[in-house]
């Protein structure tokens, strides 16, 4: 038994190998992540005698050259979370504390001796949820642009158009596009509705609405032109305004788009794993938050039970007793992924809205809140409880196929 325990970092990666019984094959030494570094190192490890596992943290992207030059040699190889390594030092070494990359390394080749018969080959499946994970991140980042870009867009029309953006309530387009944007696209300043007249206004809006496939409403030229008449521009119908709304437009239609493009690609991904069809059955989960909620969970399997996933989301009841004094309410523990916290209350915000009376998740959450339970208190139960029913059918969809296999 040849452990192989890999600390990856940015270009260069440390490597231990351990036997049983503490035999030390090799002590601790550095490889760069090149092509022949590489290539000499996965030479190294098929050399070895007897059977061979390699296992490394998953560290953003910097473990994806280590990854894939085991994988195309054949070799074992196991990407895991850094936190069950970390909290596996944390039981065997209570005190002493040691962090520096030869340690990390041993660390880890440890970690694979002691995890041995439970360490899972990496899969194209765990592939395909990282390429959902990576999306993900990006996705919540350009969400996150988009926020700081809209909300720059209304501070200026607020010199301009105060608030143009709540002329319309028509919802996001699939293009990412949206009424208000492109209306004040074509009309930045109140003069340009209220200075050239209402029949004037009613024909260039009419053109607005063919030209971007809208429907026309009659009554809609009137009510934004008295509207219009009604607000006062702190500043005057100038071109250097509009240049700088007209920027901010296309700044954000550009972000819009790409968000609405990562939506699209992500629910492909995520429609190739297993569990796609279980997940989008549930009750308040669509093709947005079905596939943030897939890619943040990840694969089920290495979960052993069901609070192990709520305490990874965080939504987990935290204990709070010292003698004989013990608290019945607590605030959740808020550790692990807070973009799952974050993608579980909107889930549950949903459930709120559309109110099913036969799912059991919002009648939970209902049963709470007539017991007098604060908001907050309430919402993170449900997402516990849809966590633990989640886990559960996701366990049983995945061992039905692959005993149908």
């Amino acid at each position: 038994m040849n452990a192989v325990g890999i600390d990856v970092s940015k270009g260069k990666s440390t490597v231990s190998i351990l036997r049983p019984a503490g035999e030390i094959v090799r002590r601790p030494f550095n490889v760069s992540h090149s092509v022949k570094e590489l290539s000499e190192l996965v030479s190294y490890v098929k050399s070895l005698d007897g059977e061979t596992r390699v296992v490394m943290e998953t560290t953003g992207h910097y473990h994806e050259p280590v990854l894939k030059a085991f994988l195309d040699a054949g070799i074992f190889v196991s990407a895991v979370n850094p936190t069950l390594i970390k909290r596996h030092d944390s039981d065997e070494n209570p005190l002493r504390k040691v962090k520096s990359d030869p340690a990390d390394s041993k660390k880890i080749a440890k970690y694979t001796l002691d995890k041995w018969e439970l360490l899972r080959q990496h899969s194209v499946m765990d592939t395909t949820r990282e390429k959902l994970k990576t999306m993900n991140t990006q996705f919540h980042f350009f969400i996150q642009q988009k926020v700081s870009l809209k909300n720059n867009l209304i501070s200026l029309l607020d010199l301009t158009y105060p608030d143009a953006n709540a002329l319309f309530d028509s919802p996001v387009r699939s293009d990412g596009s949206e009424k208000w944007i492109d209306y004040v696209h074509s009309f930045w300043h109140v003069d340009c509705v209220r200075k050239i007249g209402l029949k004037a206004f009613t024909e260039r809006y009419r053109n607005f609405c063919k030209h971007h496939g809208y429907i026309f409403q009659p009554g809609k030229p009137e009510e934004l032109f008295n509207a219009a008449k009604k607000l006062i521009a702190v500043v005057p119908k100038d071109p250097v305004y509009k240049q700088l709304i007209l920027s901010s437009i296309e700044q954000l239609n550009t972000v819009s788009k790409q968000i609405e493009a990562f939506r699209h690609t992500m629910n492909e991904l995520a429609s190739t794993l297993p569990e796609y069809a279980t997940v989008m059955s549930m009750f308040g989960v669509g093709p947005t938050l079905g596939p943030q909620l897939m890619a943040e969970i990840g694969d089920i399997s290495r979960f052993n039970h069901r609070s192990a996933i709520t305490a990874f989301a965080g939504v987990d009841p935290g204990v709070n007793e010292s003698g004989s004094v013990s608290h019945e309410s607590n605030r959740s523990s808020k550790h692990g992924s807070p973009r799952l916290r974050k993608t579980l209350y909107q889930i549950m915000t949903a459930l709120l809205q559309l109110a099913p009376a036969d799912d059991p998740v919002y009648l939970f959450m209902m049963k709470k809140k007539s017991e007098g339970k604060p908001y907050q208190v309430y919402m993170t139960a449900g997402a516990n409880k849809f966590l633990r029913i989640y886990y559960g059918k996701v366990k049983e969809c995945l061992s039905t196929q692959s005993t149908e296999h």
